[in-house]
């Protein structure tokens, strides 16, 4: 699609996002860290509902909505996929972070989400796993490590990413529904952005 300079009408009741592609070819070096009792435990093939409540606890304040969305049976596929890794972070034996790696190309990982609970974010919790992402997608035989952000995202998540390593290679521009308006979210949800119904 075409799109012209200046401004354009968003359908009301959707939000629009500018997307952030970017990708690493190459591993980087590991950021300094502290782990502050932190651990990251690989969860296979995870409970739908287990999922979805902590996708909803990181992802709510930024509007993530698409595993909630998405078909019974088409998550579950994903979650079931052995090539799909699901990891929780835990601190002091609490559920603090979602990381998820998706190996499903070949050569390729996507960096499918990232995200901490409301409490673990500004501690350090986010580059301590950010190094484990690093290293647990360089592990295996790939030529790509990518991931995308968003204008919803948290504010400093652009930076994060380039600090860790991460190049932006492209952007686009998403309009969906807001997850809001049909009991998705919450309407408290994102505070920071409008809903225009």
């Amino acid at each position: 699609m075409s799109m012209q300079p200046g401004f354009h009408d968003i359908p009301a009741g959707h939000l629009a996002a500018v997307v952030t592609h970017l990708e690493m070819t190459v591993r980087p070096d590991p950021r300094p860290e502290h782990d502050a009792g932190l651990s990251l435990r690989r969860v296979d093939a995870p409970d739908p509902d287990w999922y979805r409540a902590l996708y909803q606890r990181v992802g709510e304040d930024w509007l993530w909505f698409s595993r909630l969305t998405m078909p019974e049976a088409e998550l579950q596929a994903i979650l079931n996929d052995p090539k799909n890794h699901v990891y929780v972070l835990e601190k002091d034996g609490e559920e603090a972070g979602l990381l998820e790696l998706d190996f499903r190309q070949e050569n390729d990982c996507e960096l499918a989400f990232f995200g901490l609970t409301p409490g673990a974010i500004g501690g350090g919790a986010g580059r301590w796993m950010m190094n484990r992402a690093i290293e647990l997608a360089w592990a295996e035989p790939i030529a790509r490590f990518h991931v995308h952000t968003c204008t919803l995202d948290h504010p400093a998540a652009l930076d994060f990413y380039r600090r860790s390593g991460f190049t932006p290679v492209s952007r686009e521009l998403e309009i969906a529904p807001d997850p809001r308006l049909d009991g998705t979210l919450p309407a408290t949800a994102a505070p920071h952005v409008p809903i225009l119904r």
